[in-house]
């Protein structure tokens, strides 16, 4: 079975402000679809599951069973892999999207990586922020 990888990152400027959403689907090294979208004003925070959400639908729309889910908010992953308690209610509501997405896969990860490492994600954010 290939190996799929997703990379999301969601961002407002101002907080809450104008907000897009960025990711890319990788099957093993290679990338099979990206989306970089303007989402309306939200906060970070929400910008950044938005983004998991649209990640998680493109993958189960491309028949992915296991999946590998990278993001740079430690606050969204700590949530999805049950840490952190999700005390905003607007989150909750994003968060039990998200949850009820990622129950449809086989198998599914969620990890924080630095910044730095979700170059490409972040950049397809601000390439819709700025457009």
């Amino acid at each position: 079975m290939n190996k799929f990888r997703l990379y999301t990152d969601g961002g407002a400027r101002g907080n809450p402000g104008p907000a897009a959403i960025g990711g890319l689907l990788y099957e093993a090294d290679k990338k099979i679809k990206t989306f970089s979208e303007r989402i309306g004003k939200t906060t970070n925070n929400q910008a950044e599951y938005q983004a998991l959400l649209k990640g998680l639908e493109l993958a189960l729309k491309h028949g992915v069973r296991e999946l590998d889910c990278f993001l740079d908010s430690e606050l969204v992953v700590k949530q999805l892999n049950k840490e952190y308690k999700v005390k905003d209610k607007n989150l909750a509501k994003i968060f039990v999207q998200a949850w009820n997405l990622a129950i449809k896969f086989k198998k599914i990860t969620f990890s924080h990586v630095r910044r730095e490492l979700n170059k490409e994600a972040d950049k397809l954010v601000n390439e819709a922020l700025d457009s």
